[in-house]
């Protein structure tokens, strides 16, 4: 549990700090190489930690720890989703091996909505900003009259 738990955090961690660095970002600055390099190097481990170490260590986690397998069946609460071959109503028998894979199918969801809608964030971007941006110096700074009131 504690391994699942820690990977989810840093998950969070690594797209906080995605989100953070995209609102101070601006857009027409330019990038270096060594910017594009690190950006990549963060982009690539936040995908194999969201879509490889986080739905092993929900996998591992039900399979050890929680002893999630096929002859255990799930029948729900007070027996409501018991199947016909038990006695109950429901022609579907539900192992628990069966909601251990749809969580972890529900887990590669949720990344995936989140990689769509983190790129759509950092793609849109500078969509807000103003068009009349202060003319700038060469060095960066803004260009003020002389005389004119800031």
């Amino acid at each position: 549990m504690v391994a699942f738990v820690l990977s989810c955090i840093i998950a969070f961690a690594v797209t906080g700090g995605i989100v953070a660095y995209a609102k101070r970002r601006s857009v027409d600055t330019p990038t270096t190489w060594g910017e594009a390099m690190l950006g990549s190097l963060v982009v690539f481990f936040l995908m194999f930690w969201v879509y490889g170490v986080v739905p092993h260590q929900w996998l591992s986690w039900a399979d050890n720890e929680l002893n999630w397998r096929v002859d255990k069946i799930f029948v729900g609460p007070g027996g409501i989703l018991e199947s016909q071959q038990d006695g109950g109503w429901s022609p579907i028998r539900i192992t628990y091996v069966v909601i251990r894979d749809l969580v972890a199918v529900a887990i590669y969801l949720v990344a995936l909505g989140g990689n769509v809608a983190l790129w759509s964030m950092w793609q849109s971007r500078g969509d807000g900003q103003s068009e009349t941006a202060p003319e700038r110096s060469a060095f960066g700074r803004p260009l003020v009259r002389e005389g004119a009131e800031s």
